[in-house]
């Protein structure tokens, strides 16, 4: 069981400006409960203790200064347009702490892969990261958003407007192409999408 040493005020301040529903404590030693996914946050007067299967869920954002983390991204299209579908996946110092995956319709792998990135993205913030090194295996959307290359298409243009958006929220942040075998666990979860549907 995590137990974060924090100001309880400040913690559930944070919490609840995720979107984390925060209920009163159930003894009079308890300030207040929090769950989130399949953690439980429970609140004293200067700490806040984590239970649960995945407390990741909630620790990441009752760190003071939200943490670090890798954040990878890949999207796949199946006939380019066809059928396409995102992955993701956020790795902490306590190992794979999120992932995600989705069908998202028929589209263009390039914008698979700018939705994949936005949708990691969104979910690192969600969780509370303060700094994200974000890693993918797209050349084409990594130089777009970080202005090497130009964007024509004018609904890439909007996607990497977005990303661009969501990565100046973060205190620090890199964006770096990788080769797919660094990428592998977000391109396995894209193609389980596609397969699954």
């Amino acid at each position: 069981m995590p137990t974060i040493e924090c100001d309880a005020d400040v913690a559930r301040e944070r919490l609840e400006a995720a979107g984390v529903d925060v209920s009163p404590g159930n003894t009079d030693h308890e300030r207040w409960r929090a769950t989130r996914g399949d953690a439980v946050a429970v609140a004293y007067d200067s700490k806040v203790v984590v239970q649960g299967g995945n407390p990741t869920d909630l620790t990441l954002l009752l760190r003071e200064g939200g943490g670090r983390g890798h954040v990878y991204f890949d999207g796949a299209s199946r006939g380019n347009p066809g059928p396409a579908a995102i992955g993701w996946a956020i790795v902490t110092s306590d190992g794979i702490v999120a992932e995600g995956s989705e069908r998202i319709g028929e589209t263009t792998n390039n914008r698979a892969e700018y939705e994949a990135l936005i949708a990691a993205l969104e979910a690192a913030r969600s969780y509370g990261l303060a700094e994200a090194d974000v890693r993918g295996d797209s050349q084409l959307v990594v130089k777009q958003v970080r202005g090497e290359w130009k964007t024509n298409d004018p609904g890439l243009r909007e996607r990497r407007v977005k990303a661009n958006e969501l990565l100046m929220a973060f205190d620090r942040w890199t964006l770096e192409h990788v080769p797919r075998e660094i990428n592998e666990r977000a391109d396995n979860l894209a193609n389980e999408a596609l397969d699954d549907g």
